[in-house]
């Protein structure tokens, strides 16, 4: 059933991709999320068809500092210690994978602006920006950038759900932004998971529905 105060305001929505970066993304990783690789393409879709309609897009990335500073507790040893290269600082397993920039191979992270809460534009309105921990929301530009953008909707997807993506739709849920998950460019998706989400309203929809919402 639609719901007027949860469904989807298509025409005042943004994308947000997710941790999509090499270090999380590339088979040859270490650090590789299952599934993460197999979505890049449905993300792809997603990416193209906000572009086409000048909707507006943030990607949403970690950076992690060599010495464990800005780590979260959970893999504070592992960097920290011992010097575990997960999404380090001006190294390529931190950049957003190739295939979603806007102009492919050309973005380069500005880290520098990136770890001080800023936002940098890579095209018109698209946007990379750092979150220092899981949910896109928590000490970061994005709620005021939103609204700024005169956005009530956010869509989501990228890596990986039962982490970031998750912590993301609950913390926009909360500050009442409508919220729709794309369930087929989401590494990490469950059942259950779904099941709770429907439940509060998120919208859960597939790639190819995304595209033909927006159109």
């Amino acid at each position: 059933m639609v719901d007027k105060f949860t469904s989807a305001d298509w025409r005042n929505a943004a994308l947000l991709t997710i941790d999509t970066q090499n270090d999380f993304t590339l088979p040859d990783s270490p650090f590789a999320i299952t599934e993460t690789f197999e979505i890049v393409p449905k993300m792809r879709q997603v990416l193209h068809a906000f572009r086409s309609t000048g909707k507006p897009i943030i990607h949403v990335i970690r950076i992690y500092n060599s010495d464990g500073s800005n780590v979260d507790l959970c893999r504070k040893r592992a960097v920290g210690e011992l010097g575990k290269k997960l999404v380090i600082a001006e190294t390529q397993g931190a950049d957003l994978v190739d295939e979603l920039k806007p102009s492919y191979h050309k973005v380069m992270l500005d880290t520098e602006l990136l770890l001080k809460g800023k936002l940098q534009q890579v095209a018109s309105k698209e946007w990379i920006m750092y979150k220092p921990r899981w949910g896109a929301f928590y000490a970061t530009p994005l709620e005021k950038h939103l609204h700024e953008l005169n956005t009530n909707t956010v869509v989501i997807c990228g890596c990986n759900f039962p982490n970031c993506p998750r912590t993301t739709i609950y913390e926009a849920s909360e500050r009442d932004f409508r919220v729709v998950l794309i369930t087929d460019a989401t590494s990490g998706i469950y059942e259950r998971g779904l099941q709770e989400l429907d439940k509060i309203g998120v919208e859960l929809i597939t790639s190819n529905d995304c595209v033909a919402a927006l159109k």
